[in-house]
């Protein structure tokens, strides 16, 4: 579930810090373009946030 993924992405950087597209999708299991749209989609949602 994509929500459960974004969550877990935030999840793993903060315990591991900057890292690649490509090892998050290794991670995730899901491909690197995948990541770079969820990522895009946390960023937008935390701009919405602070306005």
């Amino acid at each position: 579930m994509k929500i459960d993924r974004l969550i877990s992405i935030v999840v793993y950087l903060l315990n591991h810090g900057r890292t690649s597209a490509q090892k998050l999708a290794e991670e995730f299991e899901v491909s690197s373009r995948t990541i770079m749209r969820d990522l895009a989609s946390q960023m937008k949602t935390a701009k919405q946030m602070n306005n």
